[in-house]
């Protein structure tokens, strides 16, 4: 089975597919203090209890693909593969990875790592043109050509960003929980900070992506929007322009990445 690891800034996902199906995913916490020991002892840990694979470390696991966001980490992920998985092929995304997807950027290298990924499994389930929303730390919109090109995108303050700054910035707010208040025109200040954030970043969306939509192509109704990242299901329902909902789909363009480069690593 193929192991894949997506290293965001906040959240850590893992999934672990046999053939093209995803068999078992987990979500952990970023930590950028984390050594290499302690990630082979929590990698051991989620995937001890899979009955797929054996107890000891590496049992069953024929592959490995990793994107990471955050540096340190990458770098401990590394040795990972090399120390505790070192007969097992191991792709971690960089500079000179085949994706098959072209950058059409001032610097390619700074494009990170999960948006390329994340545009490799577009273009792969939904072709182009395309645009991919991406609710994580920071809320992304990756424009993909109708070539199947990285055309460019969006980084804006993401939905936990946005609780976190509200209530360490307003005297009289707190934090939240992060969920949809009753309507839209709160009746307290927990459900009217709720209604700001939800039906805030529905409409950043909308506005967005109607934008990117008129430069893409001369037909916005062509353009697929997918929808990803930890957060996205807060915002789906209310959102009037995201036609697929795909919440794995970066792991899916690293199986995809791994298969064009498993036989050059």
């Amino acid at each position: 089975m193929l192991l894949t690891i997506d290293v965001g800034n906040t959240h850590t996902v893992l999934g672990l597919f046999d053939g093209e199906e995803i068999v078992e995913h987990w979500r952990i916490s970023t930590d950028a203090r984390r050594t290499a020991d302690e990630l082979a002892v929590l990698l051991q840990g989620l995937m001890g209890m899979h009955p797929l694979l054996g107890m000891e470390l590496g049992d069953g696991i024929e592959g490995i693909a990793i994107c990471a966001t955050v540096p340190s980490v990458l770098h401990e992920l590394r040795e990972v593969t090399r120390r505790y998985y070192g007969d097992v092929p191991a792709v971690l995304v960089e500079p000179g990875v085949k994706t098959g997807v072209p950058i059409l950027m001032d610097n390619p290298k700074e494009v990170g790592a999960d948006r390329i990924i994340n545009a490799v499994a577009a273009v792969e389930l939904y072709g182009g043109p395309a645009i991919v929303v991406d609710f994580g730390t920071a809320t992304t919109f990756d424009a993909v050509s109708a070539r199947g090109e990285y055309a460019g995108g969006v980084i804006a303050p993401g939905i936990e960003i946005s609780v976190e700054a509200l209530g360490v910035r307003g005297a009289q707010l707190r934090k939240i929980e992060l969920a949809r208040p009753r309507s839209v025109i709160g009746k307290n200040t927990v459900e009217a900070m709720q209604s700001g954030i939800i039906y805030g970043f529905a409409g950043q969306v909308d506005g967005v992506v109607a934008r990117m939509k008129k430069e893409l192509t001369a037909d916005p109704d062509d353009v697929t929007v997918i929808a990803t990242g930890g957060l996205a299901p807060m915002v789906l329902g209310e959102s009037s322009v995201i036609d697929e909902h795909e919440p794995w789909l970066t792991l899916i363009g690293l199986r995809l990445v791994y298969e064009r480069n498993a036989s050059r690593s």
